[in-house]
């Protein structure tokens, strides 16, 4: 038996996403790997979802301006995909790494700086964080929109919003019409635009401070047939809570009632079936749409944990890998003080990869459409 490869830049079985591109390189982009041939397919397609999670669309984002505008290379010929893998990039243009080469030796707190240089030495791409900024998350959307519109065909439809920033949650549940009419009116992507306009508020308060705060996104994906997933290691559940740990910032994902499931009874805990037009449904989902790792036709309903963005302008101690003695540091660049709202989209995109390719996986999707 070989070595096990050390090389973790794609995910997936029958949809495979392969990312590359640094945050401070010429480019960031992705290569997808078993879309089916015959899909209409354009940047038209891809650049609302780029869109979504731009930096620099709002007071409350890094003031990072890039365009992110999408080029596709190969993988798509007279408009429709060819079954070949598809190459689609992002050139970096407002790039400015100065604040970065000062602190080279200083590794930024809550970054990947020091255990990048432990693991790669002096080889790795610092500026910006590199490899290991948020940047790279311009792959999983990319791959979101295709993956999006592959799941149209079997009329499932995946949505998120954001249920919490720092101390300020969303207490009643979101509708589904709330989901679909309110994210994108408010910079903070909250269905309820009463909660939005505090949560706002929140971050511009603690952006006023040199601070930063974290929050909590909700995916959910309606109309996903039961049956999906593959059992042990390869559950629906697991699956995806390894591609939403792919996103930077995540510290934390739960299914369903999640944690709260400590707290019940079995009798609460439970999902009763009901019949409901001749199809099997549950009264309530506190397993969140998934049982034993397989779909069971309800809504699938994920939650992640973002982590406060780590650069912040206070002052915080450090070391100097050079002289190994402690410093204080006090950071200067361009940071998101919440990354959580631009953060919505990429959890839609990592969700609605999971989904499609457990469904290839099956045939649900064929690998070649007409």
């Amino acid at each position: 038996m070989g070595a096990k490869s050390t090389v973790g830049n794609s995910i997936g079985k029958s949809f495979v996403l392969t990312c590359f591109g640094e945050s401070h390189g010429k480019c960031v982009g992705a290569i997808i790997d078993g879309c089916p041939a015959g899909l209409q397919l354009s940047v038209r397609d891809i650049q609302p979802e780029l869109d979504r999670r731009r930096p620099g669309a709002n007071k409350i984002s890094t003031l990072r301006r890039e365009k992110d505008i999408a080029e596709i290379l190969s993988g798509v010929y007279n408009g429709f995909t060819t079954g070949a893998p598809i190459c689609i990039l992002v050139q970096n243009i407002d790039v400015d790494s100065r604040p970065y080469k000062r602190i080279k030796d200083r590794p930024r707190l809550g970054h990947a700086d020091y255990t990048a240089r432990i693991r790669y030495g002096e080889f790795n791409d610092f500026r910006g964080g590199g490899r290991f900024s948020g940047r790279v998350t311009v792959a999983h959307t990319i791959a979101g929109a295709i993956a999006k519109k592959l799941l149209k065909r079997i009329n499932v439809e995946v949505l998120a919003h954001t249920t919490q920033i720092g101390s300020i949650k969303l207490i009643k549940k979101a509708t589904y019409e709330d989901i679909h009419q309110n994210v994108y009116k408010n910079p903070v992507r909250c269905a309820n635009l009463e909660i939005a306009s505090l949560m706002e508020d929140e971050v511009l308060k603690v952006m006023n401070e040199g601070n930063s705060l974290g929050g909590i996104i909700e995916c959910i994906a309606f109309g996903v047939p039961a049956g999906l997933g593959d059992p042990i290691f390869d559950t629906l559940d697991a699956d995806l809570a390894k591609m939403i740990f792919n996103i930077p910032a995540v510290k934390g994902v739960e299914i369903g009632a999640g944690f709260d499931v400590a707290s019940l009874k079995g009798s609460e805990n439970n999902d009763q079936f009901i019949i409901e037009g001749n199809k099997v449904v549950t009264s309530t989902n506190n397993a969140g749409g998934i049982l034993g790792g397989l779909s069971t036709g309800m809504p699938i309903v994920v939650r992640a944990a973002f982590k406060p963005t780590s650069s912040i302008t206070k002052k915080q101690k450090t070391v100097d890998l050079n002289q190994m003695k402690e410093v204080e540091m006090k950071l200067s660049g361009r940071y998101d003080p919440c990354i959580v709202p631009r953060a919505v989209p990429i959890v839609e995109s990592c969700v609605s990869m999971v989904i499609v390719d457990h469904a290839l996986g099956l045939g649900i999707i064929p690998k070649v459409l007409k």
